[in-house]
């Protein structure tokens, strides 16, 4: 019971922080209706005529079919780079030798622009799905392995040596000692690399004409349709904002609990 009150406790005061979020928002749309009324509607579409455009496609089962497509690449290159990220980040952090061999692999993956990994997935997979979920995976593989190697380079070697002197075996340090510390550095990572992801695969679906909303971009843009690109775009994000917070946040809600029980009382981030 408790644990049920703790994590409904945790779900409320997760909504009601994003009163911050929706008056971020609310700045953005008043620089937009700026904006908007400086250059003319051709140029920049008012908000309220985007939001209408997006709410016509939304009513179109096609459209949403084609965000759900572009969400499930975004997702799976995500989980492929959380995955090999995570493994060889861990890898690295406890060996420093892995680390130096593997810093100029990751400096070489970032350097390379996301359109060339494009081009040579186009030519390697052809223009599909695969091309569109290898982009996305390459685009956030480096963001997660720098992120799980610097938590584990980071964490209190100290407790580690605490809990080899009490008898724990070198799985459960690793399991509850060393990757709870990594999370706190992790999970940032992991929100970037969900974005980049989601950046990637539109672009890699414009470039490679394979659907999705990057397809729907394309199709705008030859028509000319300011109105319709600015409305799939924020489709785009809106897609983004449910998988973040649908999906990652609520993990890590659950994942650093114990960081909230270790707060004195009274005292919430």
């Amino acid at each position: 019971m408790k644990g049920l009150t703790d994590r409904a406790g945790r779900i409320g005061r997760f909504f009601w922080s994003g009163w911050a979020g929706l008056a971020g928002l609310a700045v953005f749309a008043a620089v937009w209706q700026l904006g908007a009324e400086a250059y003319g509607s051709f140029v920049l579409p008012a908000p309220a005529a985007t939001i209408q455009t997006l709410l016509g496609l939304v009513a179109d089962p096609h459209n949403r079919l084609l965000v759900l497509s572009t969400s499930l690449r975004a997702l799976g290159g995500f989980l492929v780079a959380a995955a090999l990220g995570t493994i060889a980040g861990v890898i690295a952090g406890y060996h420093p030798a892995v680390m130096r061999l593997a810093r100029p692999q990751v400096t070489l993956v970032i350097g390379v622009p996301p359109i060339a990994w494009i081009v040579l997935l186009m030519i390697w997979f052809g223009m599909g799905a695969g091309t569109v979920i290898a982009t996305a995976a390459i685009a956030a593989l480096p963001l997660v392995f720098v992120g799980a190697a610097e938590g584990i380079q980071t964490r209190d070697r100290a407790l580690e040596d605490m809990a080899r002197m009490a008898g724990l075996s070198p799985l459960a340090r690793l399991l509850e000692i060393s990757l709870r510390q990594m999370l706190h550095v992790l999970f940032p990572a992991l929100v970037m690399a969900l974005g980049t992801a989601f950046k990637a695969a539109v672009m890699a679906e414009l470039l490679a004409n394979a659907g999705g909303i990057g397809g729907a971009l394309a199709n705008a843009r030859s028509a000319l349709d300011v109105e319709a690109a600015l409305a799939w775009i924020l489709l785009s994000v809106i897609a983004l904002i449910g998988v973040e917070y649908g999906i990652v946040q609520p993990l890590r809600a659950e994942a650093e609990a114990w960081r909230e029980a270790a707060q004195p009382w009274g005292v919430r981030r």
